[in-house]
């Protein structure tokens, strides 16, 4: 069940992540229209890209085991669930 809720936690984040991400290089002026904001854009995109590549490794690798643990549920192991 843990490797369904990466799974699940991951999607969410590579969407939410990537439409900050896209916001901040095209420096839209909701994240970039006030005095606090950062000045690059360009840097704070790279940064929040970075984090999506790092959700979609964990996607890849949680969506592996929940296929791994369907399977074997499949082949009518014992489990302690």
């Amino acid at each position: 069940m843990n490797a369904w809720t990466c799974v699940v936690v991951s999607a969410f984040a590579i969407v939410i992540l990537s439409v900050i991400g896209s916001l901040f290089k095209s420096e839209h002026h909701m994240v970039m229209g006030s005095e606090d904001d950062p000045k690059d854009g360009g840097a704070v995109a790279g940064a929040v890209f970075g984090a999506v590549f790092i959700y979609t490794g964990f996607f890849v690798f949680c969506g592996f085991q929940a296929f791994l643990h369907y399977r074997e549920s499949r082949r009518g192991a014992i489990s302690l669930s």
